[in-house]
């Protein structure tokens, strides 16, 4: 069968490299009659095909002029169809000798599936009722050297649509539509907070401390300074220095970059936004986070109730909120809060058949294991899970009636995070306290354990004042509202392995 298999991606490779050659000879002789379409700079469109359509009544009879790849024809004689696509959809033109005359009716019907033309004529409807572009001149653009496939195996193939991403999104419409959505999310998260008085602001991506967020970061080496840098892999410290500063709220929308695992949630780089907004806390970054994704989904969806993977999911406020302790209560019966010591806690991790790190073995690194392993698969409808411990949360301000928990939460849909709140840390002792902790389990070998990051601690000194701060994985979100099941499907170029041929 593997031979079989091989034989037949011999011929397929063997037909696509005839078709390419004869494509290529027509370019050449186009060349040689001084037609060369790559000559051409530029060419003016009247129209798109989706203003023609919604305007038929006003442009009924008048000429326009449109431009956009052929992807389908029907040749007649003296008479053809063809069906050209823009970056708004799809319009038809019927294309005559009578008109044209005979050596550019001649030259349409040489045209192949792929190539850009641009078409002046006049708008009508077919006696089928199909609003169309009678041609009176077609112009050839571009030449499209690579033949389409003529139905997209990509469809089938996820990893060459990835790859192809240009040719997914000419041969699929659903999939363009989908980053059209992403745009529109994108968008509507920011003239939320826009209106709400933040601040967009920009931060370095290269940093000279991987801080902000427990992740393994990338590194590179500045040659004139003469030093390892970071591409960052959180924004959090340097958007807290801002607060410092005397910006009351501020946000920056942006790409990160952690060097882990991937799969269908995980990407090595992705979109998050964060949020900070002096004198606020976590209850106020709740409030915000539900109001930011229901409204996202009422502005694009124009619905709160959706669908994901088959799984009705309301987004309607007000949404589920619950400490982590009493989360797991619900889910297991134990009660962590009768647990007080780390051996107490790892009987009762066992007792759940938790299989627990060896590296993290502390009373509220396992309450956080236990979460993970027991109740985030419950959580399908929107929910805040709040007061994580102390130990996972190295940035986060301490719950004045429970020292060993903080002001932290996470909101979780479909049994995924979304997103990730504080109210952030001020104490510069206690900051600093925290990271020499997290440079311990650095060096016992956590490659996630936060850095040291004295100035950022110098700038705590100088006093920030209570302060709420929020990030979501905007990435996810985008699947969420597209229901999109994959990271990959949401990501014009994720990132891939290179392939020999590619």
């Amino acid at each position: 069968m593997e031979n079989q298999n091989t034989n037949q991606n011999q011929e397929q490779e063997v037909d696509v490299n005839q078709l390419m050659q004869i494509r290529r000879d027509k370019l050449e002789k186009l060349k040689q009659e001084g037609k060369n379409p790559f000559e051409i700079t530029k060419f003016n469109r009247t129209h798109t095909s989706k203003q023609v359509v919604e305007n038929y009544d006003e442009l009924e009879g008048k000429d326009v002029t449109v431009a956009g790849r052929i992807m389908g024809k029907r040749i007649m004689g003296k008479a053809s169809f063809c069906h050209i696509q823009d970056g708004d959809g799809r319009i038809q033109s019927y294309v005559s000798i009578n008109e044209l005359g005979e050596e550019s009716y001649k030259q349409f019907k040489e045209d192949d599936i792929g190539d850009i033309i641009g078409i002046t004529g006049f708008v009508f409807k077919t006696k089928t009722g199909e609003i169309s572009i009678h041609a009176k001149e077609v112009t050839l653009l571009s030449k499209s050297l690579r033949p389409l496939p003529e139905k997209y195996h990509g469809l089938k193939d996820t990893d060459l649509r990835y790859r192809q991403r240009y040719v997914d999104l000419i041969m699929n419409p659903e999939v363009k539509d989908t980053f059209l959505k992403r745009v529109q999310i994108l968008q509507e998260i920011k003239d939320i907070l826009n209106e709400k008085g933040y601040l967009e602001v920009e931060t370095p991506i290269l940093n000279t401390i991987a801080g902000g967020a427990a992740a393994r970061p990338f590194i590179t080496h500045h040659n004139t300074l003469d030093m390892d840098m970071y591409l960052r892999i959180a924004n959090e410290l340097y958007l807290k220095r801002l607060i410092v500063g005397g910006f009351d709220k501020v946000y920056e929308m942006g790409r990160m970059f952690r060097n882990e695992g991937m799969d269908i949630k995980h990407n090595p780089e992705f979109t998050n936004i964060e949020l900070y907004s002096a004198y606020e806390d976590y209850n106020d970054m709740m409030d915000i986070t539900e109001e930011i994704i229901s409204k996202v989904a009422l502005k694009v969806l124009g619905t709160t109730k959706i669908t994901y993977q088959g799984t009705e999911i309301d987004l309607t406020p007000s949404w589920k909120r619950i400490s982590m302790i009493d989360s797991i209560k619900e889910v297991t019966g134990v009660d962590f809060n009768n647990i007080k010591t780390d051996e107490e806690a790892k009987k009762a991790a066992e007792s759940l058949h938790v299989e627990l790190d060896e590296l993290k073995l502390t009373r509220g690194e396992i309450i956080n294991q236990v979460f993970e392993a027991k109740v985030e698969e419950t959580l399908i409808q929107p929910t805040f899970i709040y007061d994580y411990p102390v130990e996972v949360s190295p940035l986060t301000k301490r719950k004045p009636s429970d020292p060993r928990l903080t002001e932290r939460f996470e909101v979780f849909i479909g049994t995924r995070e979304y997103g990730n709140a504080y109210s952030e840390l001020n104490d510069p002792i206690d900051q600093y306290e925290r990271f020499k902790k997290q440079v311990e389990a650095r060096n016992a070998g956590d490659e996630e354990a936060n850095m040291m990051d004295e100035d950022f601690v110098n700038a705590l000194e100088y006093g920030m004042p209570p302060t709420g701060g929020l990030g979501i994985g905007v990435d996810r979100l985008v699947m969420l509202l597209t229901d999109s099941a994959s990271i990959r499907d949401v990501l014009l170029f994720p990132t891939m392995k290179p392939l020999n041929n590619v």
